[in-house]
């Protein structure tokens, strides 16, 4: 059986960068942290030094990077739609 190959960039990406990417990559990328995310889930005995361990946990911490970016992204985009908003003062 032959490993996967995971389309993820090695590096965060930003925002403008990722809607380049092709909805394919998106979509592996998506559901490769899904399977990590579920598999860590499941979680009884799960070796974390052999095996799949070390593989779906670098994945899972892939996922919280990533949304830990995007919620970033999220905040400064609320941030200066607040300061523009009327009566805010801003």
């Amino acid at each position: 059986m032959a490993t996967k190959t995971i389309a993820r960039p090695t590096t965060p990406v930003a925002s403008a960068e990722t809607a380049q990417q092709d909805p394919a990559d998106l979509l592996e990328n998506t559901l490769t942290q899904l399977e990590a995310l579920l598999w860590v889930c499941h979680g009884e005995e799960i070796d974390w030094c052999s095996g799949d361990g070390p593989r779906q946990l670098n994945n899972l911490l892939w996922l919280a990077a990533e949304m830990a970016r995007k919620a970033g992204d999220l905040f400064q985009m609320n941030e200066k739609g607040r300061r523009g908003a009327p009566g805010s003062g801003g």
